[in-house]
């Protein structure tokens, strides 16, 4: 199979509805343009301001709109429930679902990692279906890279590097403001996800996460991050949300260099965000030099349809892997949790 042909998850032979549970941006943006081209049907929509969600479904055709998670809670075990709401929200919305649901969770799983474990407890005490909308490593370009991976196009990985110098409009997500823990909980952690799952399990992380004075009211909006992957594999992530300069050097780009190839990803999303650029996939092998690999969709919003179709194949027996279940996602939270730790131990002097 050639990175080409890799694009894609697979839909599910008997697809159920979905019921979303948040109105917010990302649910307008990504969620339902995902949905509606893959062919989903959005049975129900709620929010705690009942006037957005009763917009929302109204300009997207969705039948039904619910006072809250416990009115939604009416299709039963016959649908997913797809919870798009802050992550302190989380614990509190799963305890109203139906005993055996499917659920789609969105990242992150809770501000931190006692909220993570509460909300694992709680999915397996009430025998749920869950998985955490990690929807990065299922965008067509990492799906591409997954199988050049697997298939030894790129020899042995050596080097990891994420890099993105862009300028975040944080106007959009007010509900950061009050947030202790911002850029590694919220954005970096798409990375820190997507790396683990490639390249396993690190032993452990050096992070530093910082504030930037031109955004006063975020925690932080800058993060430098290694993780350690003992003498063979180099990874690290530097982020930096405030270049707001205009277009010119600005990047976003995710590097999987091995002993044999090279693959280069371009976040296109991220620039001028939300309206973006088109992604990009550049693949490198010894002695024949770079080609662009034709990308079949974008990580917003295919992305997001394909963790959908993965979780709704699960659900019927036809895939025997749910990625990026609650079980999984609890330790790219405690991946979190470590750069957080690393974060506030003091660095050793010269």
């Amino acid at each position: 199979m050639s990175p080409t042909d890799s694009q894609a998850w697979p839909p599910p032979t008997s697809a159920v509805p979905i019921v979303i549970i948040g109105a917010g941006d990302i649910v307008r943006d990504a969620h339902l343009p995902a949905y509606r081209n893959a062919g989903f049907d959005v049975a129900g929509i709620c929010d705690i301001d009942g006037g957005r969600a009763a917009t929302m479904a109204a300009e997207w055709n969705i039948p039904a709109v619910y006072a809250d998670a416990a009115a939604a809670a009416v299709h039963g075990t016959a649908c997913v429930y797809d919870i798009a709401t802050p992550p302190s929200a989380i614990a509190a919305i799963l305890t109203q679902l139906p005993d055996g649901a499917t659920v789609l969770i969105q990242k992150p799983m809770g501000e931190n990692l006692a909220q993570a474990g509460e909300i694992v407890a709680i999915c397996r005490a009430k025998n749920l279906v869950a998985a955490v909308n990690f929807q990065l490593r299922f965008s067509p370009m990492m799906l591409a890279i997954r199988e050049a991976i697997a298939s030894g196009a790129l020899g042995e990985i050596l080097d990891v590097e994420v890099r993105v110098n862009i300028a975040t409009p944080w106007h959009i997500f007010p509900f950061l403001k009050r947030m202790e823990r911002v850029e590694i909980a919220v954005h970096s952690i798409h990375y820190l996800d997507l790396v683990r799952s490639l390249a396993g399990e690190p032993a452990g992380a050096f992070a530093r996460t910082l504030p930037d004075p031109r955004v006063p009211d975020l925690a932080q909006t800058r993060t430098s991050i290694i993780l350690d992957y003992g003498p063979r594999l180099r990874a690290l992530l530097s982020i930096n949300h405030n270049h707001d300069f205009g277009p010119d050097f600005q990047a976003a780009t995710i590097r999987f260099e091995g002993t044999r190839g090279c693959a280069v990803a371009k976040l296109g999303l991220l620039m001028n965000y939300p309206d973006g650029e088109p992604d990009e996939l550049w693949l490198a092998d010894a002695g024949n030099g770079w080609r662009q690999v034709p990308l079949q969709g974008s990580w917003f919003p295919d992305a997001f349809a394909n963790v959908m179709r993965n979780l709704q194949r699960f659900r019927t027996g036809e895939d025997d892997v749910l990625l990026t279940r609650v079980d999984d996602a609890l330790n790219t939270m405690r991946l979190v949790e470590a750069c957080f730790r690393a974060n506030d131990a003091p660095s050793i002097s010269a």
